[in-house]
């Protein structure tokens, strides 16, 4: 979702409840486009350390408060020279908004050089490619900004030192904190266009999301524009619109991230976030926050994560797709020549029985019926008539071999590429879940040992017995079932084993997803026999391995479990692959929501 007038508005009532008479304490430009303020807040509002983040980032514009630190640059940028010097120790009077624009403004008390006290105003613009941070003096004339903007880059206004400061008003949009009925009504009897559109055109701070969200609670026809709509329908959206209005203006907010629900490789993936309650987001997991800026922080780091993983992964997955794709194919054509193979048997009889009864086939012939003493009945054979009856046999002969060492040949392939399609479909399978750099190279160190990647050194920190570069920890997920027990997960196929063949003891259940690419799921027994366990941890253990299995889209897999003691691995075997004869099977769903990871 946008940053839209919404969210900023709920921001600006938490910044001021908590930031204003705090003192400036620490002013750092982490970033070409990020500053972070620290900030020491009032003795009545609680006293300790807050810090403020804003980027101006083009890509991904942002303010909101954090307990994380940022490396800052040795050598500060100029911009934030300046903010030290006209800023550093200052008393933050208040944060505003104007209307329902997508701006926070920081007014700041402080003392010059002469020691008089004087106000400058830090202002924050979230609006995209547009975005910026500007220091203004008290006359509202720009001192400097984080972002130049000269007449080439802007008709409309430019932000460089000695400008004025204002906020370009080039769609003529309305404020909705001053709109009345009558003005409403008059913008939907000239709109021409379905009514979200509408209010995302005519009114300041109104997202698409936000727009939606105002016409499914108030439910208008769909099918005819803004200004067809009858007086009930008009009444009903003007309803939402005061009441969405009143929200802001009270301070009624409600933090929240929608994520895709269980179902599909995306599941639990955040989708949305918004500051006001989504009730057309029905179909996604609603998870409420106490405060904007947590929000905010939590919704980015993941939704960041989420793609810096998916690039970051984009090449190993294409190659594995790639050799998937040549070895389905390679593994269908061969399946089709052992096909043909089938019928060799067929020429070994032609050419027992052709030296059986040759001698009455008469010279030239092109075929010729005899008893098949195999199953008593008779039996027609094509003949070379340019070939004597034994010549015709040793001819079967030779071909019934020659089919015999392609089948032989053929099945020990087709197992070796069916072997591989299935290592290719776990790693394929890994790669969905993967979260971090560690998971990644971890999956990249298998693909080179494995032979599908070019081994690749690197320079830095190595590991001198291999002479490879040191690549970052990964660990198997941990969980804890609501009994107890622990619950291990391997990510990738490297964890798999580890869990398996390291920290699994004999007597601990195994479980995996039955003839599908999954992760290997390790429930801790302490020792106990399997009928001591809670079905309840049974449950658990084996949702997880639906969870991460290939088949998590289904909403139910079965699940294969035993005793860890009866999970062998072949000499030479792939990593992850493993082998066992007897097991227990439970059909479980692929909901994890009330498991806890460690």
């Amino acid at each position: 979702m946008a940053f839209d007038g919404f969210t900023v508005a709920g921001l600006c009532r938490e910044l001021r409840d908590r930031l204003a008479g705090g003192r400036i304490y620490k002013i750092a430009q982490t970033d070409k486009n990020e500053l972070v303020l620290t900030v020491r807040p009032a003795a009545e509002r609680g006293g300790g350390q807050l810090r403020l983040y804003l980027s101006a980032d083009p890509s991904l514009p942002l303010a909101y408060l954090t307990g994380r630190s940022r490396q800052a640059p040795l050598q500060a940028p100029a911009f934030c020279m300046l903010l030290r010097k006209h800023l550093q120790n200052g008393r933050i009077i208040t944060v505003t908004q104007p209307g329902l624009e997508r701006i926070l403004q920081i007014p700041v008390e402080h003392r010059n050089e002469m020691g008089d006290l004087c106000t400058h105003t830090l202002v924050i613009e979230i609006m995209g490619k547009h975005s910026n941070i500007i220091f203004l003096d008290d006359k509202e004339m720009i001192v400097d900004s984080i972002r130049h903007v000269s007449s080439l880059v802007s008709s409309v206004r430019e932000v460089l030192p000695g400008r004025p400061w204002f906020i370009p008003d080039t769609r003529s949009k309305k404020n909705p904190l001053e709109e009345t009925r009558e003005g409403f009504f008059a913008v939907l009897e000239d709109g021409h266009t379905d009514v979200a559109k509408l209010l995302v055109s005519a009114y300041t701070g109104f997202s698409a999301v936000a727009a939606q969200e105002a016409v499914y609670r108030a439910q208008p026809a769909q099918d005819r524009s803004a200004a067809l709509l009858s007086e009930a329908e008009k009444e009903a959206l003007w309803n939402v619109f005061r009441s969405l209005v009143q929200d802001v203006r009270e301070g009624r907010f409600s933090p929240a991230m929608y994520c895709r629900k269980g179902e599909g490789q995306s599941a639990g993936v955040p989708a949305e976030f918004s500051l006001i309650r989504l009730e057309h987001c029905a179909d996604y997991e609603e998870v409420p926050y106490d405060s904007p800026s947590a929000l905010l922080e939590d919704y980015y780091a993941k939704k960041n994560l989420y793609t810096r993983i998916r690039q970051r992964s984009a090449d190993l997955r294409h190659i594995v797709q790639t050799i998937l794709e040549r070895d389905v194919h390679k593994y269908d054509l061969q399946c089709r020549q052992i096909r043909d193979t089938e019928k060799r048997d067929k020429y070994k009889i032609y050419g027992e029985l052709l030296n059986a009864y040759g001698y009455s086939v008469p010279p030239g012939a092109k075929s010729c019926e005899v008893d098949n003493y195999y199953t008593g009945e008779k039996i027609t054979i094509p003949l070379d008539p340019t070939l004597t009856a034994q010549q015709n046999a040793q001819k079967y002969f030779d071909r019934y071999a020659r089919m015999k060492r392609t089948h032989e040949a053929l099945t020990r392939l087709t197992a070796e590429v069916r072997a591989e399609i299935e290592h290719l479909r776990s790693i394929q399978n890994a790669l969905e879940f993967s979260t971090t750099d560690g998971d990644l190279s971890q999956i990249r160190r298998e693909m080179e040992e494995s032979g599908f990647l070019r081994r690749k050194y690197t320079g830095g920190k190595t590991d001198t017995k291999k002479g490879r570069a040191r690549a970052p920890q990964s660990k198997p997920l941990h969980y804890i079932s609501s009994d107890g027990f622990d619950i291990y997960v391997g990510k990738n196929n490297t964890q798999n084993d580890e869990i398996t063949f390291k920290i699994a003891d004999p007597r601990d259940i195994w479980f995996h997803a039955n003839d599908m690419p999954g992760s290997h799921v390790l429930l801790k027994t302490g020792g106990r026999a399997m009928h001591d366990i809670p079905d309840r941890a049974f449950e658990e253990a084996a949702a997880l391995a639906a969870y991460y299995s290939s088949g998590r889209a289904q909403g139910k897999v079965e699940i294969d479990y035993l005793e860890r003691r009866n999970v062998k691995k072949p000499s030479g075997a792939a990593p992850g692959f493993v082998v066992y004869y007897t097991n227990y099977s439970i059909l479980a769903k692929t909901d994890i929501s009330g498991l806890k990871e460690v």
